[in-house]
């Protein structure tokens, strides 16, 4: 995606930026000016391949850490590579997250803190190690997360809660770490289907409820991302659904 230079000189951190929509917002983050550190989990090659695909186009500009993010004593170093790395951070992107269905009765202590880590801890801590750093540069942290953390999704409970979660932190932080930072969310609808697959018949019907008839695509989570980091400095505490209007007409 062509986008002008509106992040030149700034420095990015963004989260399971290896793969999918977390791949396609790290190359839009870059290609509007910014350094970006890549983090991974298990996706090391791919985040590996990707740094060298924004290197090649501006040398040394892309690094990769990995870390689970469930292991919060890891989350500092994270901020710290990056800031060691590209002079500061001005930009945090909470992208990672863990999905996969949890019906009732179902649910495992290890299913559930997998999912609340991964969607709402994680980002608070991250936000936290962050916070001197995105003061300094007056910075921005975005969080993605989903149309059905205001929505459930059946058979999805701790998932949706803890999207649900990290919707009100948004908000939180928007008011703790104002004036300097901005804190805004943004909500994907269907833009890519789930990698462990999903019936076509499901589809159709998801297809059927969003107002626009179709699945978006990465590109435009992207889009939004270089909206709240470039070209919103008077937005904080907002959720922006990026969802073909679905989540009025279901």
């Amino acid at each position: 995606m062509s986008v002008p230079l509106r992040l030149a000189g700034q420095s990015a951190l963004v989260t399971g930026a290896a793969r999918r929509v977390g791949a396609h917002i790290a190359r839009a983050v870059h290609a509007a000016g910014a350094n970006l550190m890549i983090h991974c989990h298990r996706s090391l090659d791919e985040a590996q391949r990707l740094a060298a695909e924004l290197n090649a186009a501006r040398d040394g500009s892309a690094a990769v850490i990995c870390a689970d993010l469930c292991d919060t004593q890891q989350l500092p170093r994270l901020v710290a590579q990056t800031c060691e790395r590209f002079g500061g951070l001005d930009l945090l992107i909470n992208n990672a997250s863990s999905f996969y269905p949890t019906p009732l009765g179902s649910i495992t202590l290890a299913q559930w803190g997998d999912l609340i880590g991964t969607n709402l801890q994680a980002p608070l801590f991250l936000a936290q190690a962050a916070a001197p750093h995105l003061r300094r540069t007056h910075g921005s942290l975005l969080n993605i997360v989903d149309i059905h953390g205001l929505r459930p999704l059946r058979d999805h409970a701790p998932y949706s809660a803890a999207k649900a979660g990290l919707i009100m932190l948004t908000r939180a932080l928007a008011r703790e770490l104002a004036p300097e930072v901005r804190v805004n969310a943004i909500a994907p609808g269907a833009v890519l289907w789930p990698e462990a697959g999903m019936d076509q018949r499901r589809q159709d019907k998801i297809l059927a409820q969003t107002p626009l008839h179709r699945s978006g695509s990465p590109d435009d989570i992207a889009r939004a991302v270089l909206y709240f980091a470039a070209d919103a400095p008077f937005v904080t505490g907002q959720i922006l659904a990026v969802d073909g209007g679905r989540s009025i007409g279901w």
